[in-house]
């Protein structure tokens, strides 16, 4: 069965993001940069690869999932499907004119559930914090690029959650020279 996987940049205390939404703070370039582009590089915008001339791997993921606000900087930036190598869904809660490769979904619990019967790759719930904290209860791992930076506020690694509890146990930690930290979590399930 395909798996929902919460791969994702925190901050040391927690935020995906700071008050602004903003996440240039988080360490491009150091010596982590071989999980990113090599492990999870089906989770690299299409513009990233055509820079770094890259072809995805299509070894990890075939589907993404994000909320509309994670959506938005793409969309600023002029990039109307950002991640063309995977099935893209957004949800949202209003209706909205997007790209036609990208599916539009009111009830993202319903449809995690529906695609993880489906056969395939694992699926990339690539944010935002609202929507993580809507979807714990199907979140199968979590793998967090921990930078060290303390924003002290911004956008919760769970938003505002109000799901049941959920126990993850640490399968895995890498320490890194630039300082980031990637911690992976593997769900023990309600706790």
């Amino acid at each position: 069965m395909r798996k929902l996987i919460y791969y994702v940049a925190v901050s040391i205390d927690g935020y995906i993001a700071d008050r602004a939404g903003g996440f240039d703070a988080f360490l491009v370039e150091g010596d982590h940069a071989s999980v990113v582009f090599g492990e999870y590089a089906d989770a690299l915008p299409a513009h990233v690869h055509a820079a770094l001339t890259i072809v995805p791997p299509k070894t990890r993921f075939d589907t993404v999932i994000m909320g509309w606000n994670t959506l938005i900087p793409a969309l600023d930036a002029g990039i109307t499907s950002p991640y063309p190598h995977l099935r893209q869904v957004v949800a949202s809660r209003h209706p909205r004119d997007v790209d036609p490769a990208i599916v539009l979904t009111d009830d993202p619990l319903g449809t995690v559930r529906e695609l993880k019967r489906e056969e395939g790759l694992d699926i990339w719930l690539c944010g935002g914090g609202q929507l993580a904290g809507a979807l714990m209860p199907e979140i199968d791992h979590i793998v967090l690029k921990r930078n060290p930076i303390v924003f002290g506020s911004g956008i919760p690694l769970f938003g505002d959650a109000t799901t049941e509890p959920r126990s993850y146990a640490l399968a895995r930690t890498r320490s890194f020279e630039s300082g980031v930290v990637v911690e992976e979590y593997a769900s023990r399930g309600r706790a």
